[in-house]
């Protein structure tokens, strides 16, 4: 067994105990201090503040009043400077007595002496506090000539109000330890006139007083010493000794399984019935269960790597049954294509699917069967096989749920279910047909615009009621437009607070670049949801799939052949708005370009081959990167260059200008170039706008 040290039990309980023992035996040391200091502190206080107001009682107020008027004077303060001068008490003295002030100046000085001598007081003194000074009135130990003298007032006097009584204080001075009491001297109106002071000294008491706490520490000291040992050696014998042989014996058995436990802990002698013998008996009854529980833990060890290994199997094989290689038609420039599937268990029952059921047709599904696991993931298989069959079969979104709703209702014991997302979309047209199986609503964005939820009423959820009829709904989607479809596993992903991750973060996410390509659109949804669940675990499958429709690759010039006639024209500027648009021609260059459009078919259906009709061709070549529309007219109508007729006064009035005209004069205007000629008996002009 590995020696611990000062980790050891032993150490950490003797740790404990002597801690406990020495904050006992400070605290009663303590305590005792205390008590004792309280004491003495009260018998000085209490003697000293009765020996104040004995004083007081004894002084005449009303002499006590006169002397100190006395000395308070500019005229004693002269006296006294004279005197000082002198070097002698004289002139003080002989003021007094002018004044009769020295008899009671001279009897209140011998009571004082008296009260100090008897007290054995270090000081007693008469003085009065005035504000922030104090005025030594009388005081037995100064000579005459320092009565009355000014003495600046020490900060902590500020607080007590003139010549007030105050409470008993020992504090420790510049002259030592002191008790101090002050007691008011009254006159015959009763107001304080002065103050008797009484210091007793407590340097002897102090010194008693720290013998007699370094006596109790001392004894708290051995006290501890002697309880420690005792309890040191109690707790050996009791709980560390027979702790520490069970520990020796439990860790011999972890090092050998077969049998030493049982020599180890049999043999042991403790036969205590406290906690300890109850810990023994438990662990010697623990052998046989360990080993047992050994065994049964290898069998089962055994049976769960087998089916971790049938598991990874399957869900190998489920990978593999989803698109996983992206580009998936490289080739095609008029689509792009993303799509992830994370499966909360090793098996998901979410799946996603795409393919081209023709050249010109793509069907996109995304699925989330009900439940979790194994049972899901049987169930996506045959779900997903179903629905790729029926469609490639030719039928129709909601056909293909029809079909497969029954084939999966019949025998589904399990009572399983799958919501179903199915789009086929026509690539030529961006024309596309939907049908919604309870699933949840894909967000869509149009060119330049936000990601949106596309909400309408959907059906229940396959295979949870046979013969159901699912409904259809028609979509359109634009060059530069973008479909993005998920399960519930995102909207649902939840945070440790139990917050859902919902609709509006996945639509923020989305929105952050709305014009990246699929892959960037699903790694920033997948990034927002791993940030948002944090340290949270994954209870359902996350999938998602993200479809960009770029509309089909610019193969040149378009012709456009129609009849010459004016109930055309909608078509014709329909075209030419379609044209225009894949593009991206400016809304204003647009205008332009369909009023010139307009005006010169509307000539040619006029009057190209009045009073007859015929074809009018008419040929789009739009350069998106040049930025540039030409834009062709072609008829076998009579020869008429509408280039040579004189542009028309556009500075007269109406009424003025003669009618006809304007119009051509307006497509010469607002086209870069307008081009006329007569090539085989056919009028050719041509129009060409920058933009």
């Amino acid at each position: 067994m590995k020696k611990k040290g000062w980790t050891s039990l032993t150490v950490k309980l003797n740790t404990l105990i002597i801690i406990i023992v020495l904050v006992l035996s400070l605290g009663l040391a303590a305590f005792a201090y205390n008590m004792n200091s309280e004491r003495v502190d009260k018998y000085y206080k209490q003697t000293t503040s009765n020996a104040a107001c004995a004083i007081a009682a004894f002084v005449d107020g009303d002499k006590a009043e006169a002397l100190l008027n006395a000395i308070k004077t500019d005229e004693f303060a002269a006296i006294r400077e004279e005197a000082l001068a002198a070097d002698g008490d004289q002139a003080i003295i002989d003021w007094l007595q002018e004044r009769g002030l020295y008899d009671t100046y001279t009897g209140i000085r011998e009571m004082l002496k008296t009260y100090k001598e008897k007290l054995k007081a270090e000081y007693v003194y008469l003085q009065s506090l005035e504000g922030y000074r104090s005025i030594n009135i009388v005081d037995p130990d100064e000579a005459v000539l320092y009565t009355g003298s000014y003495e600046d007032t020490p900060e902590e006097y500020t607080k007590f109000q003139t010549n007030m009584h105050i409470e008993s204080v020992v504090s420790n001075t510049e002259y030592g330890w002191l008790c101090s009491a002050y007691e008011p001297v009254v006159n015959s109106k009763g107001e304080n006139v002065a103050i008797v002071g009484v210091d007793i000294n407590m340097n002897d008491v102090m010194e008693e007083r720290g013998r007699f706490l370094t006596t109790m520490v001392l004894f708290a000291a051995a006290l501890m010493l002697v309880s420690v040992i005792i309890t040191v050696m109690l707790m050996r014998r009791i709980a560390t000794k027979p702790l520490s042989m069970l520990a020796k014996a439990t860790t011999g058995f972890v090092d050998n399984q077969t049998g030493y436990l049982r020599e180890k802990i049999i043999n042991l002698p403790i036969n205590s019935k406290d906690e300890i013998g109850d810990l023994y008996e438990e662990i010697r009854g623990m052998q046989g269960r360990i080993v047992e529980y050994l065994d049964n833990l290898t069998t089962v060890t055994a049976e769960k790597e087998r089916i971790g290994a049938e598991l990874n199997i399957a869900a190998q094989i489920q990978n593999d049954m989803l698109p996983r290689i992206f580009p998936p038609f490289p080739e095609r420039k008029d689509f792009d294509i993303y799509a992830t599937m994370d499966p909360a268990k090793e098996v998901g029952g979410d799946f996603y699917d795409f393919y081209l059921i023709d050249d010109d047709h793509l069907c996109l599904v995304m699925a989330d069967v009900s439940g979790k696991g194994v049972p899901a993931s049987l169930f996506m298989t045959i779900a997903k096989t179903l629905i790729k069959n029926r469609a490639q079969l030719g039928e129709s979104p909601s056909e293909i749920l029809y079909n497969v709703n029954n084939q999966l209702c019949d025998g589904n014991e399990a009572e399983l279910f799958v919501t179903v997302w199915l789009a086929i979309i026509e690539l030529s047209t961006g024309k596309g047909i939907a049908a919604n199986a309870g699933h949840e609503h894909p967000a869509l964005r149009r060119k330049d615009g936000s990601f949106e939820l596309v909400l309408y009423r959907h059906a229940p959820a396959v295979a949870t009621m046979e013969g159901m009829r699912f409904k259809e709904h028609e979509f359109q989607l634009n060059p530069g437009d973008t479909l993005f479809v998920y399960t519930d596993g995102v909207t649902e992903a939840t945070n440790t607070k139990d917050e859902l991750f919902g609709t509006q973060r996945m639509l923020d996410a989305l929105n952050r670049d709305p014009n990246a390509a699929p892959k960037k659109l699903l790694d920033a949804v997948r990034n927002d949801i791993d940030e948002f669940v944090g340290a949270a675990p994954q209870f359902d499958d996350i999938t998602m799939m993200g479809v960009k429709y770029d509309g089909p690759e610019d193969k040149g010039p378009v012709k456009l052949s129609i009849d010459a006639k004016t109930e055309n024209l909608d078509k014709v500027l329909a075209f030419a708005e379609e044209q225009l648009g894949k593009a991206d021609c400016p809304i204003k260059a647009q205008t332009q370009i369909g009023v010139a459009v307009e005006e010169i078919f509307v000539n040619i259906a006029l009057y190209a081959y009045a009073p007859e009709t015929g074809k009018a061709d008419i040929t789009f070549d739009v350069d998106k990167e040049k930025k540039e529309a030409v834009i062709t007219f072609r008829d076998k109508g009579v020869a008429f260059n509408p280039l040579e007729k004189q542009d028309p006064d556009v500075t007269q009035s109406a009424e003025e200008r003669q009618i006809g005209g304007l119009g051509i004069y307006i497509v010469k205007k607002t086209m870069d170039e307008v081009k006329y000629e007569r090539t085989d008996e056919e009028n050719v002009l041509t129009i060409r706008k920058k933009f």
